[in-house]
């Protein structure tokens, strides 16, 4: 009988044993997050001020009130909840400038989401409006599949959609609609 009872609690003792060891794992990354909040930023800033810069000319100014680092999440983001000015220049250092109430940029992507007002304003003048705007950084291009509208002098284009490059040297609005001179 004592055979027995010693065999039952050396089974026991080795399933307990034997859970403890395989339950143990790598939790470093769980114990990072400790403390932070997965909806919370990892970091804050104001007043944002970066430059992108290209054989030392700037060549992208991004500005922001507010820049929220969402760095710590699977895919990770930055978010200016207070809006965006984006300069941009081109080889002679000429300004084109987009404004939006809203953006969040998305870091394995290059990709820039600009919502609310979007604004355009190109260094000769032209003016493109929407709802929404996107630019890919690695890519440098400006596109939307939203309702537009591109004045430029004393013409005004309505489209659903818009391309171009970051200059502007390449900008086409589709399926256009609006008041436009044509020449003949």
């Amino acid at each position: 009988m004592k055979q027995i009872i010693k065999y039952y609690i050396l089974n026991i003792v080795t399933v307990i044993t034997v859970t403890m060891f395989f339950s143990c794992n790598d939790n470093y990354k769980e114990v990072q997050k400790i403390g932070v909040s997965e909806n919370e930023p990892i970091g804050e800033a104001e007043n944002f001020n970066l430059k992108y810069t290209d054989s030392g000319r700037v060549t992208i100014n991004l500005l922001s009130p507010i820049r929220l680092d969402f760095s710590n999440r699977d895919f990770p983001y930055d978010e200016f909840t207070k809006g965006i000015t984006l300069y941009f220049y081109n080889e002679d250092n000429k300004k084109s400038t987009v404004v939006a109430d809203y953006a969040i940029s998305y870091s394995k992507t290059n990709i820039i989401d600009l919502q609310g007002n979007v604004v355009v304003t190109t260094h000769d003048g032209n003016v493109l409006t929407s709802d929404q705007l996107y630019f890919d950084r690695r890519k440098e291009w400006i596109f939307t599949n939203l309702p537009v509208t591109f004045k430029s002098g004393q013409d005004i284009i309505h489209g659903n959609g818009f391309d171009s490059n970051r200059n502007f040297t390449n900008a086409e609005v589709l399926e256009v609609t609006g008041i436009f001179t044509v020449e003949e």
